[in-house]
C-alpha cells in the first residue's frame, strides 16, 4: 500500500494536490506544514496557526508540524524537515506529494532532499495549464482568500481579497493565474477536501520583510 505525505501550505495548491490525490483513491497518511516558532503562523503565507489546525481537522488527516525559526537558515530548514521524516509517522511514508505546478528548480531541489532517505517525490498537478486549473478550483467549490502578495507584483489592495472569477480577471497578465511565481499565496476555508467550511474574516494589513500580509482571523 502506497505511504503518502502531502507538503501542505494551507493554500490553494496543496488543496488541489489533495484533492487530485483523493481522485486517484491515494488517502494521505499526513500533512506536513512548516510553521514559524515565536509567531506561530504558517511559514512564508503567514496565517495562523489555528486556522492551520482547523483545516487538517476538516480534512480528517493527521498534521505534522515541522517548527522552523524566523529567519531560519538552509541548514536549519533541512535539518529540522529530516527529524521529521525519521520520526512516526512520517517514518513509514515512501512518497511525500507537493503542489508544485512548474518551477523545474523547485522540482530538483525537493527530489535532491528526499533522494538520500529513499523516498519519491510526487507532483500532482505537474504540468497543468495554469489558467485552467485557477478556473477548475473555483469551479468546483474552492474558497480562498488572497493572505500574502508581493507588492513589486501585485497591488496591496488585492491582499486579503477573494480568490474568485473576479479576482482571476484583475490580475495583471504578468502574475501566473496560480501565483506559481510568488506573486501570491493563498488559505482555502472551504472546498470539497474539508468535511465543512472553515467560518474565517480578514483582519488588519501589515507589510513586512517586502511582503503584504492580510491577517485571516476565525470568524
Amino acid at each position: 500500500m502506497r505511504r503518502v505525505a502531502l507538503a501542505w501550505s494551507g493554500g490553494k495548491d496543496s488543496s488541489l494536490a489533495l484533492w487530485t490525490l483523493r481522485a486517484q483513491d491515494v488517502e494521505p497518511v499526513a500533512l506536513l506544514t512548516t510553521v514559524t516558532e515565536g509567531v506561530e503562523r504558517i511559514s512564508i503565507h503567514g496565517v495562523r496557526r489555528e486556522l492551520l489546525l482547523q483545516q487538517a481537522a476538516a480534512t480528517g488527516i493527521p498534521l505534522v508540524e515541522v517548527r522552523i525559526p524566523l529567519p531560519c537558515p538552509n541548514d536549519v530548514y533541512e535539518a529540522r524537515m529530516a527529524e521529521a521524516l525519521a520520526a512516526p509517522p512520517l517514518d513509514a511514508v515512501t512518497e511525500v506529494a507537493f503542489g508544485d505546478l512548474f518551477l523545474e528548480d523547485v522540482r530538483a531541489y525537493r527530489e535532491e532532499r528526499l533522494q538520500p532517505t529513499g523516498r519519491r517525490a510526487l507532483f500532482p498537478l505537474w504540468g497543468r495549464d495554469t489558467s485552467e486549473l485557477a478556473r477548475e478550483f473555483i469551479d468546483s467549490g474552492f474558497e480562498a482568500l488572497l493572505a500574502t502578495i508581493d507588492p513589486r507584483c501585485l497591488d496591496a489592495s488585492f491582499a486579503g481579497r477573494a480568490y474568485d472569477a473576479e479576482l482571476l480577471d484583475d490580475l495583471p497578465p504578468t502574475v501566473d493565474p496560480c501565483g506559481e511565481n510568488g506573486e501570491f499565496h493563498t488559505f482555502v476555508h472551504a472546498g470539497p477536501v474539508f468535511d465543512a467550511p472553515i467560518p474565517v474574516r480578514t483582519g488588519e494589513r501589515v507589510e513586512r520583510e517586502g511582503f503584504v500580509y492580510r491577517d485571516i482571523v476565525p470568524a
